[in-house]
């Protein structure tokens, strides 16, 4: 799976999928449900880099001592909203408003998307941000930003 960044706008992004194949319903039905998922754990502020105490503790975590004034003291870093994902022959995307969201919110979608990549579906390419020159983007009737 190819990764690559366009231009990327936090609080109005399209996120691009290619296909080796044009999925099947059912291999929709498993991306849709991976990106609603995402988007519950951004939602409810999942994506917060300023709380990974536990990834920064290592590989040890028996006993590790939680710090719950530093887990108090962190902001909010919650998702705004994402659209549903659309589909078109090879192609598929989806707009995010990130919102707060931490570009660690990215780095797990990267991943989740690299193991559905081996396991379920053939994703040859992701692209973060930008548009497709043969799928026209409009306004998200959901962007707080629109042009």
């Amino acid at each position: 799976m190819n990764i690559s960044f366009r231009e990327v706008d936090p609080f109005n992004c399209w996120i691009w999928i290619k296909f080796l194949e044009v999925p099947s319903q059912s291999e929709k039905n498993y991306l849709d449900g991976l990106f609603d998922s995402w988007y519950v754990l951004g939602r409810l502020g999942g994506f917060n880099s300023e709380n990974l105490q536990t990834h920064r503790e290592g590989a040890e975590l028996s006993w590790m001592s939680y710090d719950h004034e530093l887990f108090k003291s962190t902001m909010p870093s919650l998702m705004h909203n994402l659209g549903q994902l659309e589909y078109q022959n090879l192609w598929s995307r989806c707009w995010v408003d990130f919102g707060t969201a931490d570009p660690l919110s990215i780095d797990i979608l990267i991943n989740s998307l690299h193991q559905v990549s081996v396991d379920y579906v053939k994703i040859d390419e992701l692209i973060i941000g930008g548009e497709n020159s043969d799928w026209e983007v409009e306004d998200h009737p959901d962007s707080i930003f629109n042009n």
